[in-house]
């Protein structure tokens, strides 16, 4: 992951060294701007191309910060960010790094989601690949025009499920470019090594073909043998072209991710970040937040609102934890029910119930609303995965109050327009006694003379580290055991000092320490399962932060 092994990678071909002149200000991964010395200056043909003055990379980051302040709202941040970002990768990610609270947010939820909805009206320079399927036939030709031959991380969406915004086409592009800056950003990938591709297979929203700034093939969505063909030509051109990458898919709709993840996992090193990182990340606020409670993970009733790919993936991952912990699976699912919106997913409820609710589908007499649900269970935790704003009313965060001396409240759907409910309402409406997270960050609540810092269940906690353990020690594939050693990685993450504050969830300003105790928890179990091709090292963090991209100047001469 090493800037030295990236840059060798970049002339590998038997290329220059380095681009010369204005080349190579133009090359974000080189690039230093004013930074760049006197001698360089000399050597790379720089000298006149640049103003006068040599600056450091502190005094950069002081012009940029200062720069990114004056935007005036979160979507001018992205443009400005995105710029940096395509100008000057070093000096992007330190910005991130120094102010990882403020960046976040930014370069992904809440912003990105509008980011996406705008993609095409803001679009400036393309970043990553758009494979159509238009293209079909010359995908492993076409990914051979990145210019980077040794791609380790792939995020890859068709844009049919953005966060909770529904289908967006090509313009769902910023998740995989979000998701990318993370792995950098978080747990020190080397940007060198990271590939953004939206698979454009039309679209659905009827909007964006009414949109003539709308970046995509403007027609219905391609599905069945086609898309399918469409998805293996695809996964076979990588395994061709990169055969040390990883895949992520993200954001593909219900219909497809889980039979994706299902087809593809054992035949590529792959998951899916909605169902198994959104698991993780929800599993491990619950087993952190019951340091506060007092109770036991097998004690819990969990109850969903919503039953797509994130709930039934948080409660096959807690299902899971449950039997580590001795129970049976059949008692271990009975732990869990969903509220879809046909009501509770009960056996013999009228219609259709999809494959992956059925594990979940009891016995019980059918309900029609959340509240009843709440009545009859009586559960412990209540889970929004909804994508319904404000479905989480006063009357039902109010009723988990009087049933929980401690109620465990997330309302995870993203962006923030779409949370269950805001915390300071979860605050207000339990007198402060709620144990609450939510997907986007929220301001911390003062209430009764207190402060609380609510804890944000985003996966930027737990896919980074990941990502990064299972390529440190290349494994051949990422299994949900890694998933739930990453969650109660995290969980253990979590200070006293975090729990005072109501936060279940390690501060952002930690981000890159927690990465590195998931990967290396990743890895270590990656071995233990003998699924890593790389012999493991004495001391497996240090190798890791040994590995891990800083972001700091080389000097060329």
């Amino acid at each position: 992951m090493t800037a030295q092994s990236a840059d060798e990678g970049l002339h590998a071909q038997g290329g220059p060294l380095f681009p010369w002149g204005s080349n190579l200000l133009t090359s974000s991964l080189l690039n230093k701007g004013t930074a760049f010395t006197e001698r360089e200056r000399d050597v790379l043909g720089l000298r006149g191309l640049l103003p006068p003055r040599v600056f450091t990379i502190k005094e950069q980051l002081g012009r940029v910060y200062g720069n990114f302040l004056r935007k005036p709202d979160p979507l001018e941040k992205y443009i400005f960010l995105t710029t940096l970002q395509n100008r000057n990768e070093t000096l992007f990610y330190k910005l991130v790094q120094e102010h990882a609270e403020e960046m976040i947010p930014i370069i992904y939820t809440p912003t990105v989601g509008q980011a996406c909805l705008e993609y095409g009206a803001i679009f400036r320079r393309p970043r990553g690949l758009f494979l159509s399927i238009r293209e079909r036939g010359r995908v492993a030709e076409i990914l051979r025009h990145w210019p980077h031959p040794d791609v380790r991380m792939i995020v890859v969406t068709d844009g049919e499920r953005i966060l909770g915004l529904g289908d967006l086409g090509a313009l769902g592009m910023g998740i995989p470019v979000g998701k990318l800056s993370l792995y950098t950003a978080c747990a020190g990938l080397h940007p060198y090594y990271c590939l953004p591709i939206t698979l454009d297979v039309g679209t659905d929203n009827t909007k964006l073909h009414e949109d003539p700034l709308y970046i995509g093939i403007n027609q219905k969505r391609v599905r069945g043998a086609e898309y399918d063909a469409f998805i293996a030509e695809f996964v076979a051109a990588v395994q061709s072209a990169y055969p040390r990458a990883l895949l992520q898919w993200e954001d593909f709709g219900n219909t497809n991710a889980f039979r994706l993840l299902r087809q593809y996992r054992d035949q590529i090193c792959s998951f899916n970040d909605d169902i198994q990182g959104t698991a993780s990340v929800a599993l491990a606020g619950i087993i952190a937040g019951l340091r506060l409670t007092g109770g036991r993970l097998p004690d819990q009733k969990l109850l969903f609102l919503g039953a797509g790919e994130a709930g039934t993936g948080i409660a096959d991952l807690v299902v899971a934890a449950l039997q580590q912990e001795g129970l049976s699976l059949t008692d271990a699912k009975a732990r869990c029910w969903f509220v879809d919106s046909q009501g509770l997913v009960v056996q013999g409820r009228p219609g259709p119930l999809a494959e992956h609710k059925t594990p979940y589908a009891h016995r019980h007499p059918p309900l029609a609303t959340l509240t009843e649900a709440i009545e009859a269970l009586q559960p412990t935790a209540l889970i929004g995965v909804s994508g319904q704003a404000r479905s989480f009313t006063r009357e039902i965060v109010a009723r988990m109050a009087a049933l929980n001396r401690r109620p465990i409240i997330f309302a995870l759907s993203n962006p923030t327009s779409k949370a269950e409910c805001t915390a300071e309402e979860a605050y207000q409406w339990t007198d402060g006694r709620v144990i609450f997270a939510s997907g986007s960050p929220f301001p911390p609540v003062s209430l009764g003379g207190r402060t609380y810092v609510p804890g944000q269940g985003n996966n930027v906690y737990i896919f980074p580290g990941v990502g990064l353990g299972a390529l440190v020690c290349e494994a051949t594939k990422i299994t949900d055991g890694m998933f739930l050693t990453a969650a109660r990685t995290l969980a253990a993450q979590v200070a006293d000092e975090d729990l005072a504050l109501g936060r279940i969830y390690p501060a952002l300003s930690r981000i890159r320490e927690v990465s590195v105790k998931i990967a290396a928890a990743v890895a270590d179990e990656a071995h233990r399962a003998g699924l890593a091709r790389r012999p493991q090292p004495a001391d497996l963090e240090a190798d890791i932060r040994a590995r891990m991209f800083e972001p700091v100047y080389r000097d060329y001469v």
